[in-house]
């Protein structure tokens, strides 16, 4: 290759890979209302319902219009004063139910606090502005199963459980997504045992907002490059997840999982989520689109961190891609 070929070949690989990142920042959308979007699933094509880790109200959007159009207080359905968050991380839809789950962590300075020890259910309620409302009651014993159950006992949760969510080898669940067979899947963005991100089944998500013990199944280590599950979504017959540290330090991806527990996930290099905090995902139905989510809490408005600032001046990105 002659050296003016390869400076127009080197030229045309940046220029391909900056179409890329300008692709994916002239389709970011902003909504207002909350800074830590942090779990969110489809109301149809074109409104989805989403929570914040800061706040047990979630909100409800209609895609491309920055105000929220409904807004859900979750504070008696969890047993907590509104001011006191659950601290909501994921979501997954089964059938006309969305199953929502804390993180099952100690705040920030390592408190073991209950009322982050939720996993709830709302059920769409159709409209012109779609909305949700609460259906059962909260399960509140999950910790002590995943802390009891022999295939488990490895991980040593009882102990991580008790740690600040974002040090090594403490509790954080952050992913939450739904099987063919109509139970979930519950994604850890810490631990990450053996470097692996660790992912375990709960079969009867029905039958425990009413009151009876969870089902477990046999739990799944992944590789997801060293890093823990920040969201999970069931596409199809496969999985997509956002891929990200256990604290604020390292870059996220996308990756695709066939949900097969002796495979491992493979990279989506199409889909680049630099510059975000991505921590929930979800598809656009009726498309081959996928709509991401950023935790912007800490991004800076008006000189300060989004969360500290007004709640009328608080706001978060997302993105539309097609993996």
């Amino acid at each position: 290759m002659s050296i003016s070929r390869y400076f127009a070949h080197t030229i045309s690989s940046l220029l391909s890979l900056l179409a890329i990142d300008l692709a994916q920042a002239q389709t970011a959308t902003v909504y207002r209302g909350i800074c830590d979007a942090s779990a969110a699933v489809a109301l149809g094509k074109d409104h989805f319902v989403g929570g914040d880790d800061e706040l047990n109200v979630i909100r409800v959007y209609k895609r491309g219009q920055p105000e929220s159009v409904n807004q859900v207080d979750l504070s008696s359905l969890l047993g907590t004063k509104p001011e006191k968050e659950s601290d909501i991380e994921g979501a997954a839809t089964i059938g006309n139910r969305i199953f929502w789950i804390s993180s099952h962590g100690t705040n920030k300075d390592g408190e073991v606090q209950d009322r982050r020890r939720r996993l709830f259910a709302t059920e769409v309620v159709d409209g012109d502005a779609p909305t949700v409302r609460a259906v059962g009651k909260p399960y509140t014993k999950l910790m002590e199963d995943l802390s009891t159950d022999p295939r488990l006992i490895k991980y040593n949760l009882a102990a991580a459980a008790t740690k600040p969510p974002k040090t090594e080898d403490a509790l954080n669940i952050e992913g939450l997504a739904d099987t063919a067979e109509g139970g979930l899947l519950i994604g850890f963005r810490n631990p990450i045992p053996g470097g692996r991100a660790l992912i375990v089944p709960l079969t009867n998500p029905n039958e425990a907002i009413s009151g009876a013990p969870v089902k477990l199944g046999d739990p799944v280590e992944i590789d997801l490059g060293g890093r823990g599950v920040r969201s999970i979504e069931r596409i199809g017959a496969s999985y997509l997840i956002v891929a990200g540290p256990i604290d604020g330090e390292g870059a996220f991806d996308l990756y695709r999982w066939s949900g097969n527990a002796k495979e491992d996930p493979a990279k989506v290099t199409s889909v680049k989520l630099s510059g975000l905090n991505p921590e929930a995902l979800f598809a656009i139905p009726g498309t081959q689109d996928v709509q991401i989510l950023s935790d912007d809490g800490t991004e800076k408005v008006a000189g300060k961190d989004c969360k500290k600032a007004s709640r009328e001046a608080q706001n978060f990105r997302s993105i539309t891609v097609t993996p």
